[in-house]
């Protein structure tokens, strides 16, 4: 039986000189609010023991707008400016339920420039979107069709660091159940090989960032060369921007397509629960960790297991995949990473990664049926691609404001 559930489709545009200075004028004023808010409840919490709400930060945007120096908020819809401040909010909850750090100011450089509208802030007319503040709709090139029927219930503005445009639409969507299967996959993730099957296929990894490595190499080159400031060098800054977005959009383009695979072809699959931003800290091989994209593609298993009715499981990171026999159940003693093949006390020889993948099969399957060190995925934390709390690192509360002489306390 299909299931309805949210669905955001994401399509490019090209907005007129007008729109795009409108859209630059929102994403400022978004920033803005989101600052001044930011500010607002950290120096509350600090200074006063104070906590902030979003009503109250609601509150302080009908007083900001009504000040000579913050007048100009009035000239944007009011709406992105609203959704900014309950993004804030959101971000205060998982900083407080221990899923993320304390929230960040946004860079007019470095952060992403987004607004997002609700359903009072547009117009969907026969197909065509039109913003709040502007008179004409936006040229969108609609590279897939939305779903029959579908009208957008919120709608999100982009532009990525290399100047390309992008509106996100969120629909109901009905999704029918993948065909049922009892084929069950374990999925060990790997540098050589990406994924590696407990079938011993193994997925090849593309390592998009090193195929175009001397390309940004050059551009980053050309950038370094250029004066501060100058139109040459804001030029060269989209160079090296469209470069990232190709590798980018290549390696998620990869992602999605073994994903849907893995999530079509079996009924439940089981993968490990490795802890990347740890992972990053060996620099010899953060780079190529960041190329693989494996929590990119835990997130993408996740919320399509979700959606097709199919079953994921999480192996605990401590499992000792790689060196446990997965025909006799033996734990070999030591294994350094230099060793890909090796042979049991049992006489079995293993390929290093196609021996974990199955191990990690047997353990999820096992643990499943009997419970224990394994975690199914399903529904709210396989769609956030949050784990459980152990999954955390001490750093998770790092940049949370202390108040003076009161060094151990922490915002609530």
């Amino acid at each position: 039986m299909s299931r309805t559930v949210k669905r955001a489709f994401k399509y490019r545009f090209y907005p007129t000189p007008g729109q795009a200075a409108e859209l630059a004028r929102t994403f400022g004023c978004v920033r803005l609010v989101y600052n001044m808010a930011l500010a607002a409840r950290s120096e509350a919490w600090t200074q006063r023991r104070e906590r902030i709400n979003y009503n109250a930060t609601s509150a302080m945007l009908t007083g900001w707008k009504k000040t000579d120096e913050l007048a100009f908020l009035n000239d944007v819809s009011s709406v992105p400016l609203q959704q900014a401040l309950r993004h804030l909010q959101t971000a205060f909850t998982n900083f407080w339920a221990k899923r993320a750090r304390y929230p960040a100011f946004k860079s007019r450089k470095r952060s992403r420039r987004s607004a997002e509208y609700t359903a009072s802030a547009f117009r969907w007319r026969d197909g065509r979107l039109t913003l709040a503040k502007m008179s004409d709709p936006l040229d969108i090139v609609w590279s897939r069709p939305l779903p029959q029927g579908a009208v957008p219930s919120t709608v999100t503005v982009s532009q990525d660091a290399a100047g390309r445009w992008f509106v996100s639409l969120l629909c109901d969507d009905r999704i029918a159940p993948a065909p049922a299967s009892s084929a069950m996959v374990g999925v060990d993730a790997g540098l050589d090989s990406l994924f590696t099957l407990s079938s011993g296929e193994k997925i090849p990894n593309p390592k998009h960032e090193r195929a175009d490595r001397d390309r940004l190499a050059r551009a980053q080159r050309n950038l370094a060369r250029k004066a501060r400031g100058s139109a040459n060098r804001a030029r060269a800054r989209l160079a090296v921007a469209r470069v990232h977005a190709r590798i980018a959009d290549r390696r998620r383009d990869h992602l999605h397509k073994s994903s849907t695979r893995l999530v079509r072809e079996n009924q439940t699959i089981v993968i490990e629960d490795l802890a990347v931003r740890n992972m990053m800290a060996n620099h010899s091989l953060a780079r190529a960790i960041s190329d693989a994209g494996w929590r990119q593609f835990r997130t993408m298993l996740g919320y399509k297991a979700d959606w097709y009715g199919r079953d994921l499981a999480v192996v605990d990171r401590w499992f000792p995949s790689s060196k446990l026999c997965s025909g006799c159940g033996v734990l070999a003693e030591h294994m350094p990473l230099t060793v890909r093949l090796w042979t049991c006390r049992c006489g079995r020889t293993h390929d290093r990664d196609v021996n974990a993948a199955r191990t990690i099969l047997a353990e999820g399957l096992s643990v499943i049926a009997c419970g224990g060190g394994v975690r199914p995925q399903r529904e709210s934390s396989s769609r956030t691609g949050w784990s459980s709390v152990k999954q955390e690192t001490p750093r998770v509360t790092k940049g949370i404001p202390v108040p003076s002489g009161r060094g151990g306390s922490q915002a609530q």
